[in-house]
């Protein structure tokens, strides 16, 4: 089986300079703001309101960029693009949102593995 983000480990390790209850408040803090993001992202997309997923992708895109989450950055900037061209109603959006809970699921079981 792939491991999915086979160097996340060694980046937060790097990270914390080898103190490992930094290390581990890190990976705390990531999974953390990763399940917010799904959270409200689900929550903005429910209500159609574009200043809630605004504010979270605002806040986490430079934790995403830290922690090299470049795919859930590309698909933040195509649900933008979506909502700004053709809202949240078709099947563009909804594909969208469907990707993006599927990377989402993945980057947020990778870091829970890692808090074990």
């Amino acid at each position: 089986m792939e491991l999915i983000y086979p160097e996340l480990d060694q980046l937060i390790c790097d990270m914390s300079e080898g103190d490992v209850e930094f290390q581990k408040e890190l990976t705390l803090a990531l999974y953390k703001g990763l399940m917010e993001l799904k959270e409200k992202y689900a929550e903005g997309s429910f209500v159609k309101d574009d200043f809630i997923i605004q504010q979270i992708r605002h806040k986490m895109k430079p934790t995403l960029s830290m922690f090299e989450f470049s795919h859930i950055i590309e698909e933040l900037q195509i649900g933008k693009e979506i909502i700004e061209n053709e809202g949240y109603e078709g099947l563009a959006f909804d594909s969208h949102y469907q990707n993006l809970q599927e990377k989402l699921d993945l980057a947020i079981n990778r870091v829970y593995e890692l808090t074990l």
